[in-house]
């Protein structure tokens, strides 16, 4: 939460950033953290690259926390499409038992209006659909929309639709994770690098 980034590499359309995450209290062992923003014609790519830079094995997760928006229709005008298959449930943001099959008020498969839905949700079994190599989440408002797409690793989401914000509505954000809320007291979907050992990673948005 507090390691500080520095620019490794920089052009017009990419920014790469590095960091040493140092051992500390609940985080024993180092770690070499990059990650690169490439921007194109068909949207934003972000990969992560970490590095076991310590003696023993470690295990991790990388989440991140895109808001994303259609434009100016207002998230209330909008429908969230997840390729999610199971929902976890929490609270206070802390998991109270196993994912269950998604049924009902958390299933997004096919698309939910947001209007009147508040969430704070973690959801799991996200894969890529029959044929392709992606898995894929979906804001879509009339005219267009948003898609959130990530490598299968990446087969948790939460999604956050926090309270009005002045002048601009409800937000969302639909955040990709490898692992749910938690994972390093439950193990579920954590990354366990062997020393000297690497793992990359890509997510990113695009219009559709």
């Amino acid at each position: 939460r507090y390691t500080f980034y520095e620019v490794a590499d920089r052009a017009a359309d990419t920014i790469t950033l590095t960091a040493r995450v140092a051992p500390q209290p609940g985080w024993p062992v180092p770690l070499a953290a990059q990650v690169r923003y490439a921007v194109a014609a068909d949207g934003l790519t972000v990969t992560h690259t970490v590095t076991n830079i310590g003696a023993a094995a470690v295990p991790f997760g990388v989440g991140a926390h895109p808001y994303v928006r259609v434009g100016d229709t207002a998230t209330d005008d909008c429908t969230l499409q997840l390729a999610a298959t199971t929902a976890l449930p929490l609270q206070g943001g802390i998991p109270t038992g196993p994912a269950q099959p998604v049924s009902g008020d958390t299933d997004f498969r096919d698309g939910r209006p947001l209007k009147g839905v508040t969430l704070d949700d973690a959801f799991g079994g996200c894969v890529p659909a029959a044929g392709d190599e992606l898995v894929r989440h979906r804001l879509l408002g009339p005219g267009g929309g948003v898609e959130v797409w990530a490598d299968p690793a990446f087969g948790w989401v939460q999604v956050f639709t926090p309270d009005d914000h002045p002048g601009r509505g409800r937000a969302v954000a639909v955040e990709p994770m490898t692992c749910p809320p938690d994972a390093l007291n439950s193990g579920t979907g954590l990354i366990t690098l062997a020393p000297e050992e690497s793992w990359e990673g890509s997510w990113g948005l695009r219009p559709i």
